[in-house]
């Protein structure tokens, strides 16, 4: 028996891609779409009022597993949401699957997605937490902040699906680098605040659900702090990344963080200014997991493109460089 199942393991590894090929690119676009999209599924969960559309977990309801059509639309739309929970474990486990002949030559894509399947079941708990604790905005905040996290990890599996080596990447200078880095982390910051900013506003998910009792005008203005550092971080980092004469790469990638920072920056005073309607806020809560994955595409381009020729340490390789080609 365990012949014949090793057997048929090692037929099935033997169907499996041996190098990146378009399935796994695929794979990879699939996984960060869904995670963009269950960001708006929940935002639309919340924004209709149907937090507790399936009062219990994990049934819908304690006597039937889905929705039942007495449940309305409230209920069709949280199932709505936890059912795409499903997809993207499939996506995830597909992923797995199709990396496993690459385990070690891409090492890093594989551990990211172990680190997507693996959030999946431990979103789901959270999201059940929240359910069971009628939407306490603290619980609520953390089940947004691992699904923006869930996005870095897609845009990570997606760079590298379609990188180049790093040798054919033109180098980032340092202070590229560190403006990139500073961004993500301004970027990290101005979501955790973000968050607050949600829980304390009029958006609840219920029209029972309690708010966390935070000043809505403080926590607003505190939020807007580090997104004018993020605005100057992310210019500037445009600026030098098109004067220094980067890579298309990089200057591709500093311009699509300027458009998600600048953007996401009108969509949120548009809202604050007009009484936070739902259609803004959807979109605002779009903008966010744009900015996520412009930022951490343009951090990871800026990481990975192999060192600055200008710094002491590249230069034995330029000299090795040299004395291959004479």
């Amino acid at each position: 028996m365990r012949e014949t199942l090793r057997s048929f393991g090692q037929n099935i590894a033997r169907r499996l891609p041996t190098q990146l090929n378009a399935t796994i690119r695929r794979l990879a676009v699939a996984s960060l779409i869904g995670q963009i999209t269950i960001i708006l599924t929940g935002g639309a969960v919340r924004l209709t009022a149907s937090g507790l559309g399936c009062p219990t977990w994990p049934k819908c309801t304690p006597e039937s597993l889905v929705n039942t059509p007495e449940m309305g639309i409230h209920g069709f739309i949280e199932f709505g949401n936890r059912t795409l929970t499903i997809v993207l474990a499939l996506i995830a486990l597909a992923m797995l699957v199709a990396l496993w002949n690459l385990r070690h030559e891409q090492r890093t894509m594989f551990w990211l997605a172990i680190g997507l399947l693996a959030s999946i079941p431990a979103q789901a708990v959270v999201g059940g937490i929240t359910v069971l604790t009628k939407l306490n905005p603290w619980v609520v905040g953390v089940h947004f902040l691992i699904s923006a996290t869930l996005v870095v990890f897609a845009t990570l599996l997606v760079n590298r699906a379609f990188a180049r080596p790093p040798r054919e990447m033109r180098p980032a200078s340092p202070i590229i680098r560190q403006l990139a880095l500073a961004s993500s982390i301004l970027v990290g910051i101005t979501v955790i605040i973000g968050v607050m900013v949600t829980g304390s506003g009029p958006h609840a998910g219920d029209p029972e659900a309690p708010r966390n009792g935070l000043e809505p005008d403080l926590i607003t203005r505190i939020h807007v702090l580090p997104v004018y550092l993020l605005v100057i971080s992310a210019v500037l980092l445009a600026v030098l990344a098109w004067r220094r004469g980067s890579g298309d790469l990089l200057r591709r990638g500093s311009l699509l963080q300027v458009a998600a920072v600048f953007a996401q920056g009108l969509i949120g005073y548009v809202q604050n200014a007009t009484g936070l309607p739902i259609l803004l806020v959807g979109m605002h809560l779009l903008g966010s997991a744009l900015l996520l994955a412009a930022t951490t595409n343009m951090t990871d381009l800026a990481f990975r493109s192999g060192k600055d020729p200008a710094t002491p340490s590249a230069k034995p390789q330029l000299e090795e460089s040299g004395t291959a080609s004479g």
